[in-house]
């Protein structure tokens, strides 16, 4: 049987990926909680909300400027990143491999002669 060489840059990630096992980001101790904390609650709570009717807000008085409306959406867009920022850098930063086992099986299934 012919494998070529994506076929094996593949396989190789994927027993990479089962061997690192579950990869778990940001583990590094609770040294800085409590600032990010702090940062979240403002992002999310009412000064997060005052300047994201801030950004919407001129991004209207610029879009009445330039009579467009590309300054409101960006307005809208930044405050929705504001927003969604903490959740988004939790995700990330708290991800895990959950297709790991998946992986496994799969590899683990190959032929012998591989």
């Amino acid at each position: 049987m012919h494998v070529n060489k994506a076929t094996l840059q593949t396989m190789a990630i994927a027993a990479a990926m089962v061997a690192a096992g579950t990869a778990l980001a940001g583990t590094g101790g609770d040294t800085f909680d409590s600032v990010w904390i702090t940062l979240t609650e403002w992002m999310q709570g009412t000064l997060g909300r005052i300047l994201i009717g801030l950004m919407i807000l001129t991004g209207i008085g610029a879009g009445v400027l330039r009579q467009s409306l590309m300054p409101f959406v960006t307005g809208v867009g930044g405050g929705v990143g504001l927003y969604a920022a903490p959740d988004v850098i939790e995700s990330v930063m708290s991800a895990t491999i959950p297709a790991a086992a998946v992986v496994t099986s799969a590899l683990q299934a190959l032929p012998v002669g591989f």
